[in-house]
């Protein structure tokens, strides 16, 4: 477990992985946090069942939608999880927006998951080397959005969930994962024939590090979200892509970039749980 820790961690220090753009020397994440979960975890089939029976993966389904030949258990597998923080410096940029995404942010949201699929096919490359089949369910071609009866919007796999069955956190009123260094994050995962230790999960309830869900008060990311897509009933999943798509991805277009990049992220920042877990006791 602590091998490939390292070797994420190892990966993520090297600038020329890990930047904010093509040929910066300016990090697009923090160190990652790393964490693991069996492949036959309970929680993995009570997401099955509870966002799309008909469509969202267990590792199992995962890995032989990889390895289709192969005669697996889903004993015989891992789940890797790890977040990618936000720098500093990308969140004390984005604090400032309000309507709009920080130029930062937008660089982290596309540079940055290109940094992201590196480290997931990174991950799969070594454990191949050291003979351990893997694969990262978001890249496998395979992999497909999709429509939840129970949750709308949905998909194959859940970056988010996977860290969640694998101890990195629980969800806020607005859907975004909220882990010990916070909401201002990425996540990846990769799914392996080999057996890991999993990470305890600190927590019961999969939303139990909001402060809303666990004190009835905050709402602060609501107040932040110009699209008026959160409220106490949680997260207008329509409301928020119609804003991206057709408000901050055209502005990432015309002002930033040069071409459309689905950022915004408003919640995620200048609220209580942006680079830390609000719940804990040493938070309180």
């Amino acid at each position: 477990m602590c091998q490939i820790t390292n070797q994420i961690e190892t990966w993520m220090k090297n600038s020329s992985n890990n930047s904010l753009e093509p040929g910066s020397k300016i990090p697009a994440f923090n160190k990652p946090l790393v964490g693991f979960a069996s492949g036959e975890d309970e929680l993995f089939s009570f997401l099955k069942a509870d966002i799309g029976p008909e469509f969202y993966w267990t590792p199992q389904e995962s890995f032989l939608t990889a390895f289709p030949e192969e005669n697996v258990q889903a004993s015989d597998l891992s789940v890797i999880a790890w977040v990618l923080p936000q720098t500093k410096d990308t969140r004390l940029a984005h604090r400032k927006a309000e309507k709009l995404p920080s130029l930062e942010w937008s660089k982290a949201r596309h540079y940055g998951e290109k940094v992201n699929e590196n480290l997931r096919r990174y991950v799969v490359d070594f454990f191949a080397a050291d003979g351990y089949q893997a694969c990262a369910p978001v890249l496998l071609p395979q992999w497909s959005r999709a429509h939840s009866n129970k949750y709308g919007f949905a998909s194959s796999w859940s970056e988010r969930h996977a860290a969640h069955v694998c101890g990195l956190g629980t969800f806020g009123v607005s859907d975004g994962l909220i882990t010990p260094v916070g909401k201002a994050i990425r996540v990846g995962s990769v799914i392996v024939r080999k057996r890991f230790t999993p990470t305890p999960r600190s927590y019961k309830n999969h939303n139990e590090w909001c402060l809303f869900h666990s004190t009835g008060k905050c709402l602060i990311c609501m107040k932040r979200c110009p699209a008026e897509a959160i409220s106490k009933t949680g997260h207008d999943k329509v409301k928020c892509k119609e804003y991206v798509r057709n408000v901050t991805a055209v502005h990432v277009e015309k002002e930033q970039l040069g071409f459309k990049v689905n950022s915004c992220g408003l919640c995620q920042t200048k609220v209580p749980c942006e680079n830390q877990n609000p719940c804990s006791r040493k938070n309180r």
